[in-house]
């Protein structure tokens, strides 16, 4: 068995590795886990909002990047968005990490099989602005039309 060190002409302090060990370049990778699998494809669907009254705003506005962050998180706000962008555009994608959160917000709506998504996201409701960081929470737009600050 071949021993190599990481600089044969200098002093190394690291222990010789040996040539046998490593992996062929033209083997077959395997699986990292066993028990990982690839999440579904999904094709989601746009989920209008039916109330007129109801204050919306589009999936980019920097209401939906400060307060809906805060509230379920940069990763769920992320695949909201992604979510969004597919249903707009009849784009199939993989089936998002936080898809529960999602459903859980009412921003998801799964149903017989198929995934409906808002492409327009309401305004929090007042027990969401109550759970924001107090900063935030003084932040928050009073009446449902006025900007964010």
């Amino acid at each position: 068995m071949d021993q190599i060190t990481a600089a044969p002409e200098t002093h190394d302090s690291r222990p010789p590795v040996v040539v046998e060990s490593a992996p062929n370049s033209g083997a077959a990778a395997k699986p990292l886990r066993t028990t990982a699998t690839q999440r579904a494809i999904i094709r989601p669907l746009p989920w209008e909002s039916t109330n007129p009254e109801l204050t919306t705003y589009p999936t980019n506005h920097p209401y939906i990047r400060l307060y809906w962050t805060a509230t379920i998180g940069p990763g769920a706000v992320a695949d909201m968005m992604r979510l969004a962008t597919a249903a707009t555009r009849g784009r199939s994608l993989r089936r998002p990490t936080h898809l529960h959160v999602l459903v859980r917000a009412n921003l998801v709506h799964v149903r017989a099989g198929h995934i409906y998504v808002r492409t327009r996201i309401p305004r929090l409701n007042n027990i969401q602005i109550r759970l924001l960081p107090p900063d935030l929470r003084r932040q928050h737009p009073e009446t449902p039309g006025s900007p964010s600050t």
